[in-house]
């Protein structure tokens, strides 16, 4: 009909909202799912999904450091996960070896410093040394800071954080009118973020809606995306697209929304 035209993917392109650089979340915590998943779907082990999503960990590192993120947290090794068979937990131990072997001299390029939480002392000796050797090796950068979240757990973080204030007050150290969220706050692993402690924003991979014991205290007021990609599959333009939905919510920290 004349006057009428068919609406096209460049009009789409156009309508769609633009990542606006000056409203980029400080902290993006996400959990990297769906590496198995997308392994199966071609037929391959498991441990080639690991593999592949130690590439996507790279490729992401490098996009948010350059979208001026400055924190970036990865749930690489729950507490949870050594129930997984043993074959496929070697493997997943010899990953921060290989990943810091390779990636480390590109992070300090780009001004990246290393960050691990977690309990790290049931990590085998090896995986400890690379650990503490890239932590080491990027000390002196002052751009984002790479946070893994290694053999981690929020519920062993937030019982860890309790036990140390309880054991303050035994002491006579600390009163118990004292205790308060400032004070859990410095408590808990993420403490070395100070004012980036708590996530802006959290990503779930592969479509699956929970949060598995993770950042439990930290993300009370974090925006959630669960986004439908298996964790090789995410990359920079999803990391993207990510963020526009971010920044396209109201955050109202328990408030009302300004009129």
């Amino acid at each position: 009909m004349e006057g009428k035209r068919l609406f096209s993917k460049k009009d789409a392109a156009k309508s769609a909202p633009a990542l606006d650089r000056e409203r980029i979340p400080g902290h993006i915590a996400i959990i990297m799912d769906g590496n198995g998943r997308w392994a199966q779907k071609r037929h391959l082990p498991r441990v080639a999904g690991h593999k592949q999503g130690m590439q996507t960990v790279k490729t992401i590192t490098m996009a948010a450091s350059r979208l001026g993120v400055k924190v970036l947290t990865l749930y690489a090794f729950s507490t949870e996960n050594w129930k997984r068979p043993s074959s496929e937990v070697n493997y997943l131990m010899q990953l921060p070896i290989r990943f810091f072997s390779t990636f480390v001299p590109d992070l300090v390029k780009n001004n990246v410093r290393v960050m691990v939480m977690g309990d790290l002392s049931r990590l085998p000796e090896k995986t400890q040394t690379a650990v503490n050797e890239a932590i080491a090796d990027t000390a002196d950068c002052t751009g984002m800071v790479l946070n893994f979240a290694l053999n981690y757990g929020s519920r062993d973080e937030i019982t860890r954080a309790v036990t140390a204030i309880a054991t303050e007050v035994k002491q006579g150290t600390l009163k118990p009118d004292q205790v308060n969220g400032a004070l859990i706050d410095r408590h808990l692993m993420t403490a070395p973020l100070g004012d980036l402690a708590d996530p802006d924003l959290l990503i779930r991979t592969s479509g699956e809606e929970r949060i598995s014991n993770f950042l439990l205290w930290q993300l009370a007021y974090s925006e959630l995306e669960f986004v439908p990609e298996h964790w090789p599959d995410f990359n920079a333009e999803s990391l993207e697209r990510a963020i526009i939905e971010f920044q396209g919510r109201h955050r109202r920290f328990g408030g009302l929304k300004n009129e």
